[in-house]
């Protein structure tokens, strides 16, 4: 009974200990979780970059997104092997890299508006990715500091639910695999041929082609391979589909 009656205060004094910084990434990051945090550290160490900051007691994020990479990995495999017991493990396979791929680990991390606890986010430019990364890095970081099994509450109950998870089922996470699957299907043969061109500002751009056997089907322009390659296939797909359904109605790439 002594120590319930002191341990409020106890807790009221702790709070107090931390600076203005920590106090304002411990109340925003527990309104995002929905639980009071315990080691305000770990979530430093989240949200620090790499080599931009001169104090020496912050580490970088990226140990905490190896971590939070595999723990969302095994939370999604989980909840996708109990949700769907009659799909096979390519569906199964399909389903989680819609889920817990970049662009949508980045859309996520940018509704949270997690790049603004960067600690040291100021003084660097940022990577594309930096939203999905410190959205794993978060995950890592809630593993540690309660446990696994709150974690995994937290993920499906707060950070990506069911509800959302149902929605990117008919999401087409890459044109390029789409097409890849229906011409092997079909038994034709599709390929991308692309260049690196100069633009007149002396900017390097990459254009892919899109073939099927003989036929140019569609061509697109990016500043990267990568890019520009998923583009024609997409540009691909949209002439392809007018001829005939490569996939049914339901699935958009919204």
């Amino acid at each position: 009974m002594e120590l319930r009656k002191y341990l409020p205060k106890f807790l009221k004094k702790r709070k107090k200990v931390l600076s203005e910084k920590d106090y304002y990434l411990s109340s925003e990051i527990s309104r995002i979780i929905g639980c009071e945090i315990q080691n305000i550290s770990l979530y430093r160490e989240a949200f620090s970059l790499k080599g931009s900051s001169k104090n020496s007691e912050y580490k970088n994020y990226e140990r905490l997104e190896f971590l939070g990479d595999s723990i969302l990995g095994s939370i999604i495999s989980c909840h996708l092997f109990t949700t769907y017991p009659q799909a096979n493990e390519g569906y199964l396979t399909q389903m989680k890299s819609k889920i817990v791929n970049r662009k949508n680990l980045n859309r996520l991390g940018e509704d949270l508006r997690l790049t603004k606890f960067l600690i040291n986010g100021h003084s660097c430019t940022l990577s594309e990715n930096i939203a999905g990364n410190l959205f794993e890095a978060l995950i890592g970081a809630i593993y540690l500091d309660q446990d696994y099994a709150m974690c995994e509450r937290i993920v499906l109950d707060r950070l990506l639910t069911p509800s959302e998870i149902n929605k990117l089922e008919n999401k087409i996470v890459s044109y390029k695999g789409l097409l890849l699957e229906w011409s092997q299907k079909r038994k034709m043969n599709i390929r991308y041929d692309t260049c690196e061109e100069t633009q007149v500002s002396k900017a390097t751009v990459f254009r892919c082609t899109v073939w099927i056997g003989d036929d140019k089907i569609a061509n697109a322009v990016e500043s990267s391979k990568k890019k520009a390659e998923e583009k024609a296939a997409q540009r691909a797909f949209y002439v392809l589909n007018k001829k005939e359904k490569i996939i049914g109605p339901a699935q958009t790439n919204t």
